[in-house]
């Protein structure tokens, strides 16, 4: 699987490229900056990209300007953005094509090895790896008058687990009550958020996102 790794700070770009290679990603190109990132990801294609937000020159949002801008030319390209920050504009511009294929996750909530790696194959299969954090901030600022707002706390949890790309069998593991629950809480959420109802947990998926995104 080709990979392109975008990010400044050598350190973290260095254990990137190791911590790849040895879990068998062919990395390709290592940039360190916006334009060298939008050049990477328009000329080569990867199978998957790995963005930071905060590039230079500006040291903003070059990355994640450069990663959507790539997304807007080559539609559908993987793009897995890392930060610290959720910059949640940018976030939701992200997140609008509906094409899948995207995750947005915090430098300092990686803690897994094995899910980090999980989470980049799952973006690059189409599928999406959001932190919880994003999400958050993704539902807030909704008015009382909007269909989040008829969630329930544990239907709002669920959502989120959703949205980071969790199947029903493992949001069921994770908060100790029964798949068939799960099931359940799904449909009601579905239906609170007048989403049509899909097995398939990647198109599952997007189309919450495609309701937080509006």
């Amino acid at each position: 699987m080709r990979v392109v790794v975008a990010e400044d700070q050598f350190l973290l770009r260095d254990g990137l490229t190791r911590l790849l290679t040895a879990h068998g990603f062919d990395v390709v190109e290592v940039v360190d900056n916006g334009p060298g990132t939008l050049r990477a990801l328009t000329e080569l294609r990867p199978d998957v990209a790995i963005v930071d937000v905060r590039l230079p020159p500006s040291f903003t949002d070059e990355g994640l300007r450069a990663a959507i801008e790539a997304r807007r030319r080559v539609p559908g390209l993987p793009v897995l953005v890392l930060s610290q920050y959720v910059e949640q504009l940018y976030a939701r511009e992200l997140l609008a094509d509906q094409a899948g294929g995207v995750g947005y996750l915090l430098k300092d909530q990686v803690f897994d090895e094995a899910q980090f790696v999980e989470a980049i194959r799952r973006v690059a299969a189409g599928g999406t790896a959001l932190d919880p954090e994003v999400v958050a901030k993704l539902l807030g600022g909704r008015g009382a008058d909007t269909p989040v707002a008829r969630l329930t706390a544990r239907e709002r949890e669920i959502l989120s687990l959703m949205a980071e790309g969790r199947s029903n069998s493992a949001i069921a593991q994770r908060l100790f009550i029964s798949e068939k629950a799960i099931s359940k809480y799904t449909t009601s959420i579905f239906a609170k958020l007048d989403l049509p109802v899909s097995e398939d947990d990647n198109r599952r998926v997007l189309a919450v996102l495609a309701y937080l995104n509006a």
